[in-house]
Parts: C-alpha cells; structure tokens; sequence
C-alpha cells in the first residue's frame, strides 16, 4: 500500500563498556578517534562505544539486527574488529530510509571529548553521508554519579531520526 505522507522513524540506541586495566595495550577508540594515554575499552572488538550506540538505533529502525548478528560474525568469524565497518553494515541497511539528524550523548569522567568532538562528528557523517550538521554530540561527566561518571567506563546514547523513502 502506498502512503501519502512520509513514514517517520526514530531509532534509539545504546552501548557502553568499561575501560580496560592502565596496563592494557589496546587503544581507546571512540567515534573512530584514537584518544592517546587512555586504556582501551572491554569488547571482543575495539569497543568503539558511539558507533555501537549508532549501530543499535539503526536496528530499533530497521530491525535487522546489526551488533547481535553480524557484528559477531564479522568478528569471530573473520576477525574484524573495527567497529566502523560494522557501522558501514548497518548503514546499508537503511536504504529505503534517509537519516535526518543524529542526537548522541556520551556519558564518561575521561577522556575529555570537548577538543575531539568535530572530528567525532565529521567522522559518523562521513560514513552515514551526511553533512556534519547533521550529527549533534554532547559529552557529560556525569558528576560521579554513575560508574561512568565515576571513570569506570563510557556510556553513549543515540537518537536518529530518518523518513521511510518511497
């Protein structure tokens, strides 16, 4: 049945992970940004917490399973650990959507974000192809609140908004 009117959609998405021991040698990926002198993230991946926070608000979209199934694929099957190319995956699965804005929080005492965060931004619109403005990012301390906000760790929520294409 065709429809008149577009088909709004609002995907949400979370991930986190705790930081690895200081003496780990895996580096602390974040958005595909390298943050230098800081322990890497606990995954079977790099734990790129941002694209996996992407990655999930596209699944609540599309509903194709993107970290569940195929990431872990990609990962023990293949040995891909990047999680830009599982971003690129789940990207592929939004085809007859196109994504309007990003909303992504991160919640997190370290690394300070504030000096990365164009990079951040420029480097999810490069792969979702969109324009920069398009990706809004806030980071929070959390106060030391939360075990994230205490420095154990990141967490990251993801709100994207995107019409169903017809």
């Amino acid at each position: 049945m065709k429809q008149d009117f577009p088909i709004y959609k609002t995907g949400l998405g979370q991930d986190s992970h705790r930081f690895l021991d200081s003496g780990a040698t895996k580096p602390c990926i974040i958005s595909g940004v390298i943050f230098e002198d800081m322990p890497g993230l606990a995954a079977d991946s790099d734990g790129d917490v941002v694209f996996h926070a992407i990655c999930n608000a596209i699944t609540s979209i599309t509903g194709i399973p993107i970290l569940a199934d195929v990431a872990v694929d990609l990962c023990f099957k293949d040995g891909i650990t990047d999680s830009k190319v599982y971003l690129e995956k789940a990207v592929l699965t939004l085809k007859s959507f196109t994504v309007t804005h990003l909303a992504i929080s991160i919640e997190g005492k370290r690394p300070r974000f504030q000096k990365k965060i164009n990079e951040m931004r420029k480097n999810i619109a490069d792969i979702l192809k969109l324009d920069i403005s398009q990706v809004g990012m806030t980071a929070t301390s959390g106060d030391g609140l939360t075990d994230f906000g205490c420095g154990d760790g990141i967490q990251v929520f993801c709100i994207i908004t995107a019409f169903q294409n017809y």
